[in-house]
């Protein structure tokens, strides 16, 4: 992954930007594949389709990927032959007989791997968006390989030795500041993944790193599992009261995809259940929707994650311990922008306490109206999203269904161009013709001035195989240093689609858009030398910063009265309803934000707690954790952690689920300069693009900060976003 100030990405979002250099990532690109998933359709086959997979992506509009060349035996031979061509080259990078520089160690590795990193983003594609079963058994197969191929070049003693060396030497190389920071990029992630252990101590690393690896791939084809295996089935019209005709008409769909037509099929997915709990006036049948929702891999069954949870916190507790840190959270927030563990949690505990009394504010305001209606019941979890629709429309006069019929997919789509143009410059523009991996998809390229910046994919529908929530994938990064190589990035996202005519979203569905499209954008407006640099390539509490600004431009009037039309009539959303949107922004900002903080508290505590000896239940440990939070009854984990795939799918978010609270500091401080500026000042957005997101990871993100802000940011700008202050 926010929304309005901590938005929907934490909530539904999974960013998976594939960074070239794979054999610099052994436990981040295990994280990847085991979190990634696969959905069947049938493509050629034939020899040397490996070939085509990791060569040079040419055609026209600066070459794309070859979708339509790729499957199971394919992508595995591709991978296989990658890794093979990459060891050959590491071999004589380390094996250089003229002793070590910039040039012939650093650029060298810089230009090394371009095969594998091409067939393993391909693979990392098809596992999250398409994977069926062939898919997941190649997962299931090539993720220790990948795993323990990585750490056979981090191990590499040659080759650690010569850039070493041309670290040592960085004050009197004459270098320029991006590359002393390609070398710097590349020695920590050496030193971090274990490069300087002993002989005994990198094969036990390795080891758990290939576990891991295998872990991470069963949590999350588990939790797929559990989100196709059980769905809730209405039988009866009468059933559907208080449910939308959209909502209506895309269940009756998804029942006939399921065989049951007739019948309306509520899948186990939030975009299908959220909107369910929403509007669905039978209690019964959202308690049972929310349990079943909520229950995702904790069911007893085969595919029950909590014992591989246990094994997962054990093992990197180990690996923490191998790598010299206390634990796994301090190994992974040493190398974020918050540094300690501590300081992470002292921002998320600074906003626990005023979040926490704004949600028993918010849940004492639901029960009034459930009282007032003589509804005879307590609030509970599953109510919460049914009264909070409630609450907003006494509060605000304010219906979110009656807004949803302002909400096309399509044109909000055609809004995030709109404003990106007005911001900084770029159009997008349709193209057909090019091979993609689902007839849903479509392709635009992207122009500034009439010069080619790069592609855009979107891939918007749900569907069998495809990983929930929504979420940004880089295919190819921009670099100047091989000429003419353009970013290619996409955008995934679970609508369901409707019976028919257009698809209608909600608020927070096109506030989760704009945020997925932020972080598009900073892809697409990279400008650096170097690919490892480039893009989405910056500290993890520092990639959510653009794309949670951009959620702030969905509101302005000028998106708005242009993009947010009524379905029917076609007319601009009324200046009425755009005044109550305005002053909603910061309703249920309680519930959003315990909702969060239980999940990203949890992370850091369980991984804080978490020992290379120890069992840890993650089930009485969420118990025990919760009540000394003092989480409400009303209220669960925003990610329960049987499907927490953010943090058990892979290392990336793992101990490190606050990066979005983080990042969110930083927006709220820049907001306010927009507002004070004037949110589309062509000078304060031309130094945003600038300053921010074409620097990618050659400028450390606090100094970026600082050039673009003046000053380090104030987290005090956060507690007026939420209305805590």
């Amino acid at each position: 992954m926010l929304w309005g100030g901590m938005g929907p990405c934490p909530n539904r979002c999974r960013r998976t930007p594939m960074r070239r250099r794979v054999f610099l990532q052994s436990a981040a690109l295990a994280a990847a594949l085991g979190s990634l998933r696969f959905s069947g359709f049938a493509l050629a086959t034939g020899s040397g389709q490996e070939d085509k997979l990791i060569e040079v992506w040419t055609g026209e509009h600066g070459g794309y990927p070859p979708f339509e060349q790729v499957n199971p035996t394919s992508i595995k031979a591709a991978l296989e032959k990658g890794m093979e061509l990459n060891r050959a080259e590491i071999a004589r990078i380390a094996g250089a007989a003229e002793g070590p520089t910039f040039a012939n160690t650093i650029a060298a590795l810089e230009d090394s791997g371009r095969a594998l990193d091409r067939a393993q983003r391909l693979f990392s594609v098809f596992t999250s968006a398409m994977n069926d079963k062939a898919m997941q058994d190649l997962q299931t197969e090539m993720s220790p390989v990948l795993s323990a191929f990585g750490d056979d070049i981090i191990q590499n003693a040659q080759l650690f030795a010569r850039i070493k060396a041309v670290h040592d030497g960085l004050a009197t190389a004459g270098l320029s500041p991006e590359q002393k920071r390609l070398v710097e990029s590349y020695y920590q992630d050496f030193t971090r993944q274990g490069a300087a252990l002993d002989d005994a101590d990198q094969a036990a690393l390795k080891d758990l790193n290939q576990k891991l690896a295998s872990l991470y791939t069963r949590f999350s084809q588990n939790e797929l599992a559990d989100e196709e295996s059980y769905r809730l089935t209405i039988e009866t019209e009468a059933d559907l009261e208080g449910l939308p005709d959209s909502l209506r008409g895309a269940a009756a769909a998804a029942a006939e995809a399921h065989g049951v037509k007739g019948k309306w099929v509520f899948t186990n997915t939030r975009s299908s259940m959220e909107p369910f709990l929403t509007y669905s006036a039978r209690r019964d049948l959202r308690e049972k929707g929310w349990r079943m929702w909520i229950m995702r891999g904790d069911n007893g069954t085969a595919t029950d994650n909590k014992a591989v949870i246990s094994e997962i916190l054990q093992l990197r507790a180990r690996r923490a311990g191998l790598l010299g840190f206390t634990t796994h959270a301090h190994w992974v927030v040493e190398d974020n922008m918050a540094k300690t563990p501590q300081a992470a949690m002292d921002l998320m505990m600074k906003l626990w306490g005023p979040a926490l009394r704004r949600a028993q504010e918010e849940i004492a305001d639901m029960q009034a109206i459930a009282d007032e209606e003589g509804a005879g019941i307590t609030i509970e979890a599953w109510d919460h999203r049914f009264y909070s629709e409630k609450v907003r429309k006494a509060k605000y006069d304010l219906d979110q269904n009656e807004v949803k019929h302002y909400l096309q997919l399509d044109k909000i789509r055609d809004g995030m161009f709109w404003a990106a143009e007005r911001l900084y410059g770029l159009r997008f523009a349709r193209l057909d013709g090019l091979p993609v991996y689902h007839e849903d998809m479509s392709v635009y390229e992207v122009t500034r001035g009439g010069e080619r910046v790069g592609l855009w994919y979107f891939d918007p529908y749900t569907r069998a195989g495809k990983s929930s929530g929504a979420w940004m994938n880089e295919y190819r990064t921009q670099e100047h240093f091989k000429t003419g190589i353009t970013p290619i990035v996409s955008n995934n996202s679970n609508f369901v689609k409707s019976g028919s005519g257009p698809v209608l979203i909600s608020w927070d569905d096109a506030v989760t858009m704009f945020h997925e499209f932020g972080h598009a954008l900073h892809g697409l407006s990279s400008n650096v030398i170097y690919p490892r640099l480039a893009g989405t390539s910056v500290k993890r509490d520092f990639v959510e910063f653009p794309s949670q600004i951009n959620e702030h431009w969905l509101p302005t009037p000028e998106v708005l009265e242009r993009f947010a039309l009524h379905v029917d009539t076609g007319e601009p959303m009324p200046a009425e309803l755009l005044t109550k949107i305005q002053k909603s922004l910061k309703f249920n900002q309680g519930f959003g934000t315990v909702e969060f903080l239980a999940s990203a508290i949890y992370d850091m505590k369980i991984h804080l707690a978490a020992t290379p000896d120890g069992t840890i239940d993650p089930g009485a440990f969420e118990k025990t954790c919760m009540a000394e939070i003092g989480l409400p009854r009303e209220i669960v984990m925003r990610h329960r952690p049987t499907h927490f795939g953010h943090i058990f799918s892979g290392d990336g978010y793992s101990a490190g689920y606050y990066v979005y609270l983080w990042a969110d500091a930083l927006t709220a401080d820049v907001w306010e300069l927009f507002e004070q500026k004037g949110v589309w000042d062509p000078a304060t957005a031309k130094a945003f693009l600038d300053d921010i997101l074409a620097v990618g990871n050659a400028v450390a993100p606090d100094e970026a900060f600082r050039n673009f802000r003046g000053r380090d940011v104030d987290t005090e700008a956060l507690m007026r976003l939420r209305g805590f202050a």
